[in-house]
């Protein structure tokens, strides 16, 4: 576990092996979550960057009746 400072601006640095591990780059957008009594920060991902995510997906599922097409 790694343990960062609060500065007195309120500034925290995300540790450089976190910030490769996630692939977080200077000006990318974070968002900041309270969960209970935690902070968690959520890289912001573009949504290009989800593009083809699924490919090569099983599409052929079992559906009722009366939604087959």
């Amino acid at each position: 576990m790694i343990t960062v400072s609060v500065s007195p601006k309120y500034q925290v640095v995300i540790p450089k092996a976190i910030r490769e591990s996630l692939d977080i780059q200077p000006g990318q957008k974070i968002q900041v979550v309270q969960y209970q009594n935690r902070i968690e920060l959520i890289p912001i991902r573009p949504v290009k960057s989800a593009r083809g995510f699924l490919k090569g997906i099983d599409t052929a599922v079992h559906r009722e009746e009366d939604r087959e097409l």
